[in-house]
Order: C-alpha cells, then sequence, then structure tokens
C-alpha cells in the first residue's frame, strides 16, 4: 500500500485492485492493525486487509466542528424544562471510532434541534447524570424524581422533558408514574433510535413533538415517539403501559392493552384516550421508597424450580414470573412457590404474551398456584410489575401485611391496570 497521510475521521477513498470504496476512516483496534476500518455512506462499517489495499486518498480532512450555540428565549412561548440523562439521543456520531460518544454538554443537544426553541423556552436544565439506560437502577430513577419535583413546583415552568436512552426508557418511565405523587403538569420522556447528528435520526420530530406534550394539559408520565417509521407524527404513550417492541425501528414504543393519550404533530395535539388534567395548584411529592431485593423471572419449558432457592437464599422480598398466557407454570413449582409464599416472600404472576391478561380461574394449574399465594396482577406488564412490585415492598408501612400489598399491588395507582382491554 502506498503510504498516506489519511487519519481517522478523514472521508477517503480505498483503492482495491477493482473497486474503490469511499467512507470515513475509523480508528483499529489494538488487536486488529492489520485492518483498516471504514464507515461507508450507508452506515455500515467495512474492514479491509492492509495487504489488499492500493492506496488511500484523503478526499477532505476531519474539521472538529464549533460546538458553540447561544440558547435564545422570548417572552411570548411558554417555558418548559429538560433533563438529560445519556442515551442515543444525547450522543454523537464520533468519525474516528464509528461510534457514538455522550455529548459534553446540554449547547451540544440543542444546536442540532433550533426547532425545539420555536416552540417554547428551555430555561432549566438538568444533568443528574450521562448514562445508558442499561447502566441505570432504582438509584437513577429515584435521581430524576427529584429533579422533576424541584421543577414541577416551579410555578414558571409547564412541564418537564427527559431525554433517555431506549433500551429501558419503559423501566424509568414506570418508576416515574410511581414516585411522582400527586403530579401537576406533563412529565414528557423521549429518545431516538439513530444519533442525533445522522440524517434518519428520529431526534429532531421526538423532540418537537415533546416540546408540545410538555405544554399541554395532559398531567401525566409519558413516552413521547415516533407512531411510525416516517416523520409524520408521534404517541404519546402511558408511562405504565407502554414497551419496546423493535430493537431499530423508530415507532419502537407501543402501548400495550391501551390506546395513547394523544397523536402529536410538530404543529398540533390530538387527544386521543383519557388522562389527569394538569393543575398548577398542586404540590407534586416525591414517594421514592424502593426495595432493591426483587426479581423478574421468565418461566420457560423444562426449568426446574430450583431457581427460587437462589433468590430466596439471598433474602429477595419478591418476585415477579413471568408465566404462560394465562398465568401457568409447570406442576413442579407449585410446591415451591407456596414454600417461598409461606415464608413471607411476595410472588406476582403476569404473562409473557403481550396482549391480555392473567386468569387465574381458567385452568386448574392457575387456582393452584393461587392457592400457593400468588398474585396474579391482570394485564399489568412484567416491566412495570418488576417497578411496582419494588416501590410497593419498599414501603414498611404495607410490606409488614401480605393483604395490604395484595390490596396494593392491585390498587391502579397509574394507570397500570386496565379494566376493559382494548382487542
Amino acid at each position: 500500500m502506498e503510504k498516506t497521510n489519511a487519519k481517522p475521521g478523514d472521508l477517503v477513498e480505498i483503492h482495491l485492485t477493482r473497486i474503490i470504496y469511499e467512507g470515513n476512516l475509523l480508528e483499529s483496534p489494538d488487536s486488529e492493525k492489520g485492518i483498516v476500518l471504514l464507515k461507508l455512506g450507508t452506515g455500515y462499517n467495512m474492514g479491509f486487509n492492509k495487504k489488499d489495499i492500493l492506496k488511500i486518498k484523503v478526499l477532505k480532512k476531519f474539521v472538529e466542528k464549533d460546538n458553540s450555540f447561544e440558547i435564545k428565549s422570548s417572552s411570548e412561548k411558554p417555558n418548559v424544562a429538560m433533563i438529560i440523562t445519556g442515551g442515543t439521543i444525547a450522543s454523537k456520531y464520533d468519525s474516528r471510532t464509528g461510534g457514538v460518544h455522550p455529548l459534553t454538554n446540554p449547547e451540544n443537544l440543542f444546536k442540532f434541534y433550533p426547532e425545539l426553541f420555536e416552540k417554547v423556552n428551555i430555561t432549566r436544565v438538568e444533568v443528574p447524570f450521562m448514562k445508558f439506560s442499561e447502566e441505570m437502577n432504582y438509584k437513577d430513577w429515584q435521581k430524576i424524581a427529584i429533579c422533576c419535583e424541584k421543577l414541577l413546583n416551579d410555578s414558571n415552568i409547564k412541564g418537564v422533558i427527559i431525554t433517555h436512552g431506549t433500551d429501558f426508557l419503559h423501566y424509568t418511565s414506570s418508576a416515574l408514574s410511581f414516585f411522582l405523587r400527586n403530579l401537576n403538569k406533563p412529565v414528557v420522556l423521549t429518545y431516538s433510535q439513530r444519533s442525533i447528528d445522522r440524517a434518519s435520526s428520529d431526534a429532531n420530530l421526538n423532540l418537537q413533538c415533546s416540546a408540545l406534550a410538555g405544554i399541554s394539559d395532559i398531567a401525566e408520565v409519558m413516552i413521547v415517539g415516533h407512531a411510525n417509521s416516517d416523520d409524520d407524527f408521534c404517541y404519546a404513550m402511558p408511562g405504565t403501559k407502554v414497551r419496546k417492541l423493535h430493537t431499530s425501528r423508530r415507532d419502537a414504543f407501543k402501548v400495550v392493552n391501551g390506546n395513547p393519550f394523544a397523536k402529536i404533530y410538530p404543529d398540533r395535539i390530538e387527544m386521543n384516550s383519557e388522562y389527569k388534567l394538569r393543575d398548577n395548584s398542586k404540590k407534586v411529592k416525591v414517594d421514592k421508597k424502593f426495595e432493591e431485593k426483587v426479581a423478574l423471572v421468565k418461566f420457560y419449558p423444562g426449568q426446574g424450580p430450583e431457581i427460587l432457592d437462589y433468590y430466596l437464599k439471598n433474602k429477595f422480598k419478591g418476585i415477579v414470573i413471568e408465566m404462560s398466557g394465562l398465568g401457568h407454570v409447570s406442576v413442579d413449582w407449585i410446591k415451591k412457590i407456596k414454600e417461598l409464599s409461606d415464608k413471607g416472600m411476595i410472588i406476582c404472576g403476569v404473562s409473557q404474551c403481550i396482549n391480555g391478561r392473567v386468569d387465574s380461574m381458567v385452568y386448574s394449574t392457575g387456582r393452584k398456584l393461587l392457592e400457593a399465594g400468588v398474585i396474579y396482577l391482570e394485564d399489568m406488564l412484567a416491566e412495570t410489575a418488576f417497578v411496582k412490585l419494588g416501590w410497593v415492598l419498599g414501603h414498611d408501612e404495607w410490606n409488614k401485611d401480605r393483604k395490604i400489598v395484595h390490596e396494593k399491588m392491585l390498587h391502579n395507582f397509574s394507570g397500570e391496570l386496565t379494566k376493559r382491554l382494548i382487542e
């Protein structure tokens, strides 16, 4: 290969014997120094053996862009606050590595979306941490809730927008739905599946729609994101009834066993279902109690009940079991479940199915599990059930009495249970 002055990030041509590839040169891992990596215009990465390359021609040198951005406000626009927590929506493509890395300050996020400031003033910005959602736990949910309380009780702020990673976003939306009591204004969680500097990024529409949701009368915790794969409109989805159902599509999140609160276009909102109304006279109170010794277990065919001994040995207080459609496990689990229940552990049952509800009374197995102490959680989503169980058991005044725990798990605090399912 001819000598080259190409550096990671440069736009280059890689010349092989019969074909030329164009893209951004990437850094090669230490373990693959004999490989040259290129990010093609399609977004895919391609590797080449150095010995197969005739030459690398530099088309354009990489130049770090100026990240300065001035946030402008207007007295004619409503004020909202933003909480930035990380994830793809707060990350930028790194032309040197081919991956994404977190943005270093809010201005780096805002400069990509001037349209956001056409609708609202972002008067307060909180950055409690910068994490991908798989790194979060209940302590992070508590930090976000504390930020929300402060912002929501500020009379100058109409609503709160939270940017977040996608993969475990619905856990956070569930947690905030329980932690934020006496909610008075919109709490809007939003995301992007594709980094903000990609032409196909979904962040722009999601943020514009989130701004409208944040100044609406929907006093709920909601996730706002693409309703389809086009850039037409978003859905505002209940925080306890939503799940990520696709790994990469822009409309990854769907409401399960319910309806979105609203359709949101860049210039208007079309209400779709019932919701709690904004009430500025209320004061939000954070109830962030949480028992970390809870687990979510998925039952599969042939699985022995010994797995439950692990949770007993490690003094877990409660388990949510993803059971079969109507709420069954194999017969050999029933004795073990009763043993754990008799020793004080709370066992809840939900369905592995996406839609529908569990029902213990259809088959004898369900009735036996009910007698063994399982609390059947109707149509509650598994992730929501896990979060709710930790929240309920975090209250000492509730967890000392199984009857109270049973009652609280089946009490509809934040729309997590649906009386009448949408077919």
